[in-house]
């Protein structure tokens, strides 16, 4: 029996690697687990600082401590973890796009204790892209642990990133469909259904060390029929807010890096200045929940006028947060601008038409934070699940299906890339599964080349060259300079159909009469995308790939295309 155990263990571990699918739910379960832990961290941690430095907002320099805050955060990520500023959900849609969901160990808490650091100190961030990098790297990590393969490891990545959103959330439908919808781009059942195991686990975790209970609470709403016409309305002015923010982001990113100085006195400029707006409006500060449960409760008594300024401010405060080097996510300050922007948007509606019989200006709050987040992210899906998740809004579902809808199209008009997603489409670095610049970018030029050319000196006769064109099947040949093997140009087939009928011409003509010179040539470095796109664009079918002015090979389309469809098989199998 002791030489049988061992056995059956290595028989019962071989079967269980086979199973792909068991294997992927089995440690998406581990996963979930530990991101969960990262995100219930991340959150007490917050709570912590903030309550060390309540009593010392008290004091004329407490505008200072968002920028000690954010100067500490950048000084940590830039001098002690070697990692730039910013959110870092890019960088994971990077790693699954380009690197097969690889990911470095130390982002799984890099981003936490810089992001803790920002937003506890008083910086307009919120804490779910960190606990997103975070996760992620988690499951990168453990994927590699398990000597997982790319496509195995970057489902673990989604459900890392999942668990992270889940747990801080307590929202597991909504970290399940950001995932697959934002992160990962492909609704496939091999994905989701670890993503979904990885999501409840990391919000048991949560739920088990912290409570169950939904981050905002609402009365019930009665909608009505002018209150879904409304929301039209509604979702237009969110759509706006959220192209005015993310420009405004973009503005200040820029804005920051044509200023001189070291980064972390650019953070600390940014944080200061985020101190400052707070001196006459303290809600601008953190994550901003406080007083979106105070909207959502229909319990925000300052008027009108009051509630758009500090809708301006909250944007200017996350802006400066984030675009001069803070760490965080833009969730949580969405989700204030959008309640800021619901309840701005339905006091102005009751002024100006006061029959209307609106629903409580608490349903515009949350109509908004879907608004807001579905724009910025240009993900409805997620904007949906999540506030229904953490609102327990389900009597809103019909208008916050219009808004998010509506939302994220205007949005989509104005801003062709969601801020997540903006710079990698700038840097041509997203690649989608399934797509085409995808399924390339896993080629080389060197894969699909054809080596099987003859080449041909500049000094030959047609009438040697006839002989080569009897034994060769290509219907091009290099030309090649004999004594240094430099790349001359190409003879075509067709360039030579004219002198074949004409016998007096064998003796008569010389290759380096009728040889094309102008001639597109590829390196073996080039992206095949750009290769595809010059063919097409120039109506070629071959191209040859020459290197240090050597000629290599031809590269066709039809063995091009013929080796997209096996890689697209693979990929998509």
């Amino acid at each position: 029996m002791r030489h049988i155990k061992p056995w059956l263990a290595v028989k019962r571990w071989t079967l269980f690697r086979i199973d792909d699918r068991l294997l992927l739910i089995v440690i998406a379960v581990i996963v979930g687990n530990f991101s969960g832990l990262a995100s219930v961290v991340l959150n007490r941690s917050i709570e912590t600082m903030v309550e060390w430095l309540t009593p010392l907002r008290a004091n004329w320099w407490a505008f200072l401590l968002p920028g000690a805050g954010a100067a500490a955060s950048s000084l940590f990520l830039d001098k002690i973890m070697r990692e730039g500023a910013g959110h870092g959900v890019p960088e994971v849609i990077y790693a699954v796009s380009r690197h097969g969901g690889l990911l470095r160990f130390r982002s799984s808490f890099s981003r936490l204790i810089s992001s803790c650091l920002t937003i506890g100190s008083g910086g307009s961030a919120g804490p779910e892209a960190p606990v997103v990098i975070s996760g992620a790297a988690i499951g990168s990590t453990i994927a590699r642990k398990f000597a997982l393969n790319d496509r195995q490891r970057v489902t673990l990545v989604g459900c890392g990133a999942a668990a992270g959103i889940s747990s801080i959330f307590n929202a597991p439908i909504a970290g399940m469909v950001f995932a697959v919808e934002v992160i990962l781009g492909e609704w496939k059942a091999l994905n989701i259904i670890p993503v979904a195991i990885a999501s409840v686990a990391g919000t048991e975790i949560s739920r088990l060390l912290q409570g169950n209970q939904i981050a905002f609470t609402h009365r019930t709403f009665n909608i009505h029929f002018v209150d879904i016409l409304a929301s039209i309305g509604l979702a237009v002015a969110a759509a706006g807010s959220a192209v005015l923010l993310t420009r405004m982001l973009r503005f200040m990113a820029k804005l920051c890096s044509h200023s001189a100085g070291p980064t972390w006195l650019r953070a600390a400029a940014g944080g200061c200045a985020v101190g400052l707006i707070a001196v006459a409006l303290p809600d601008v500060l953190g994550e901003g929940y406080a007083p979106t449960r105070i909207m959502i409760n229909g319990a925000f008594t300052t008027g009108l006028a009051f509630v758009s300024i500090t809708l301006l401010a909250k944007i200017s405060a996350t802006a400066l947060t984030l675009g001069w080097g803070g760490s965080g996510g833009i969730f949580a300050p969405c989700l204030a601008i959008g309640s800021l922007l619901g309840l701005s948007f339905q006091r102005a509606l009751v002024l100006a038409w006061p029959a209307a019989g609106l629903a409580n200006e608490g349903c515009f709050a949350l109509l908004g934070m879907a608004g807001l987040i579905s724009g910025m992210l240009q993900a409805p899906l997620t904007g949906i699940f999540l506030i229904v998740e953490i609102t327990g809004g389900y009597d809103v579902i019909l208008p916050l299906i219009i808004v998010s809808v509506i939302s994220t199209t205007m949005c989509h008009y104005f801003e062709p890339a969601s801020y997540y997603l903006h710079e990698l489409v700038e840097r041509g670095q997203l690649l989608r599964p399934g797509t085409d610049a995808r399924v390339l970018s896993d080629m080389s030029v060197m894969e699909v080349i054809e080596k099987d050319c003859i080449a041909v000196p500049p000094d030959m006769r047609l009438r040697e060259f006839t002989q080569i064109i009897s034994i060769s099947h290509r219907n091009y040949f290099p030309v090649e300079d004999p004594a240094t093997g430099r790349f001359l140009g190409m003879i075509y087939l067709d360039d030579i159909r004219p002198y074949l009928f004409d016998p007096v011409m064998y003796d008569a003509v010389v290759m380096g009469e009728i040889m094309n010179t102008d001639i597109e040539t590829v390196r073996p470095d080039d992206d095949l995308t750009d290769v595809l796109n010059k063919m097409d664009r120039k109506k070629l079918f071959s191209m040859p790939v020459v290197n240090n002015q050597r000629f290599l090979g031809m590269i066709s389309k039809a063995t091009l295309l013929d080796r997209y469809r096996r890689e697209l098989a693979v990929q998509t199998s």
